[in-house]
């Protein structure tokens, strides 16, 4: 799992004018916790939080005692970059690596479980789109660079030019359920319909 430490004014600053700096950085705090609860929940192995910008903040100590997890650094470079590190690491020590974010809360343990089922049947990649043109969720059994090469990160066509990379690989890739993330004030109005944030964060069962 890839997060950023809930710092006000320095994440979620889209929604920054909807809820102010602190405001969001409370959601922030309420989506890490979610996705958290979501990764241990899944039962698939040890989960690697990998912290941004350093494992010491107090928030990801506190996820450590709480989830059980090992934190580890983003480190330097764009986000493919980090990805791709991180992706070398856990490939070397295991069959399967799934990486998510903390922007979902739609996405279900299933969904970590259907990727790797996925990987188990053969295929080297799964991603689960998300609705903004991004993914919330990418499931590998090997890794390349040119997976993560010259892509626009944030923009809208990062599922199209994943796409692109993976069919010029060679790889064979499979999808999940199109997901959403909370980016955007519209998406904040999503959020609180759909109530999948509960009014307080729980350990898991």
């Amino acid at each position: 799992m890839f997060a950023r430490a809930p710092e006000p004014g320095r994440v979620k600053t889209r929604l920054a004018p909807l809820l102010g700096a602190k405001g969001a950085a409370r959601l922030q705090t309420r989506l890490l916790q979610k996705t958290l609860r979501t990764a241990v929940a899944s039962g698939i192995g040890v989960v690697d939080l990998y912290c941004t910008p350093a494992t010491d903040h107090a928030f990801f100590k506190q996820a450590k005692r709480r989830f059980g997890v090992r934190l580890r650094a983003q480190g330097r470079g764009d986000l493919g970059e980090r990805m791709h590190r991180a992706f070398k690491r856990v490939l070397r020590r295991h069959r399967y690596a799934v990486l998510i974010g903390s922007d979902c809360p739609a996405l279900r343990p299933a969904d970590l479980r259907a990727a790797v089922r996925q990987l188990g049947a053969g295929a080297d990649a799964v991603l689960a789109p998300a609705a903004d043109g991004g993914y919330p969720l990418l499931a590998l059994r090997r890794v390349s660079r040119r997976l993560f090469d010259g892509i626009a990160w944030g923009g809208p066509q990062v599922l199209t030019q994943t796409r692109q990379r993976l069919k010029a690989l060679g790889w064979r890739w499979r999808e999940l359920r199109t997901l959403w993330d909370v980016d955007r004030p519209e998406d904040v109005a999503r959020l609180r319909r759909s109530r999948l944030l509960a009014p307080k964060s729980r350990r898991p069962a």
